[in-house]
């Protein structure tokens, strides 16, 4: 049985394979649009439209060019992946909400008889998502990422404001402010950190052996003072699966030479 701390920081199969997944859907679709000479931005989210309701579901698999294809895949590649490593738990309905969310908020505030594709809503979810929840959190891990998310991605920030043509703020909107959302919805989900001896609420200093090398100012006590000469000690030692046991003593025997032990030296 696997304990809380394997449930997380681990890279596995699903931690790999879902974001590989996913990209190796969509330039699959890319693939067949150019192979078979497919045109499925038709499929993409028509605002207020309600054959534009299937784009929500299919948009993100739904591509206008080669540039736009690697614009969006390799940074689902790696959130996705950033997801699954650090929020095995949380990475599905993340990546499910920003999805969906991103699409429908396109298909509510998005202009008339406008056709939107691409997969940059999840982007920005969940970009927005790491981040914000990294920053909210107190693992040290999960703030590091915070800022490696800034460090890449800070630019896209400018994605949300109206103003460029052909690009999809609505969508960007959508995902920034889904990934913000789920991150307040799972603010208080803490992953769960290693406690150490002296963090355990029955620690008892007089029974720690590092801890009584210590007086109650804080003075190091060595050891020819703590133990007096002729006195026995036994230190434990602490074994990689958290069991103590005695440290060996050595016994030396004191015996008399005899005749067969001549050749012996």
């Amino acid at each position: 049985m696997e304990s809380k701390k394997d449930l997380f920081f681990k890279i596995d199969v699903k931690t790999i394979g879902i974001p590989l997944l996913a990209v190796l859907v969509i330039w699959l679709v890319y693939w067949a649009e150019i192979r078979f000479g497919l045109f499925l931005n038709p499929y993409g989210v028509q605002p207020r439209s309600i054959t534009g309701l299937r784009g929500i579901v299919f948009s993100p698999f739904i591509h206008g060019s080669i540039e736009h294809l690697y614009s969006n895949t390799i940074p689902i590649f790696l959130l996705s992946f950033s997801l699954f490593y650090f929020y095995r738990k949380l990475a599905a309905v993340v990546l499910i909400g920003s999805w969906l969310f991103s699409g429908a908020f396109i298909w509510f505030i998005g202009e008339s008889y406008s056709t939107h594709i691409g997969a940059s809503g999840i982007v920005y979810g969940l970009a927005s998502f790491l981040f914000f929840k990294g920053i909210w959190s107190k693992h040290y891990r999960l703030m590091a990422l915070s800022l490696v998310v800034v460090f890449f991605y800070g630019s896209f920030v400018w994605g949300i404001l109206p103003g460029r043509e052909g690009i999809s703020w609505e969508g960007h909107l959508g995902g920034f402010i889904a990934g913000v959302l789920l991150a307040l919805l799972y603010k208080k989900y803490q992953l769960p950190q290693k406690k150490y001896t002296w963090e355990e609420a029955n620690f008892n200093e007089e029974e720690d052996e590092f801890m009584r090398h210590f007086d109650k100012d804080g003075n190091f006590i060595p050891s020819s003072e703590l133990y007096p000469q002729g006195e026995e000690t036994t230190t434990d030692i602490t074994t990689m699966d958290d069991t103590k046991v005695s440290s060996p003593r050595i016994v030396y025997c004191l015996r008399q030479k005899t005749e067969g032990d001549k050749h012996s030296d």
